[in-house]
């Protein structure tokens, strides 16, 4: 990847929405837990800035990490081949 280019930039907006959609449903299973941010890293492993990163929707977060946090809630998600139209 050239430097200084966004990884987004090669990434279809359809996509990009889901991945938010994704952070933003780890973060509404972490508000439903109680918990906050720094319990939720402490418990990944990971640096509170990853969490915060997850639930904003960033596509350059580790799948690792965003896969971890949405099990330590109890969440999963499933890949799906696209169709071609």
């Amino acid at each position: 990847m050239a430097q200084g280019k966004r990884i987004s930039a090669d990434i279809p907006e359809a996509v990009l929405q889901s991945i938010r959609e994704l952070g933003a449903a780890a973060k509404q299973a972490r508000l439903q837990a109680g918990e906050g941010q720094a319990a939720a890293a402490a418990r990944l492993g990971v640096h509170v800035q990853t969490i915060g990163r997850i639930e904003a929707g960033e596509p350059g977060v580790a799948i690792g990490h965003v896969l971890g946090l949405l099990a330590l809630y109890g969440m999963t998600t499933k890949a799906q081949a696209a169709r071609k139209p």
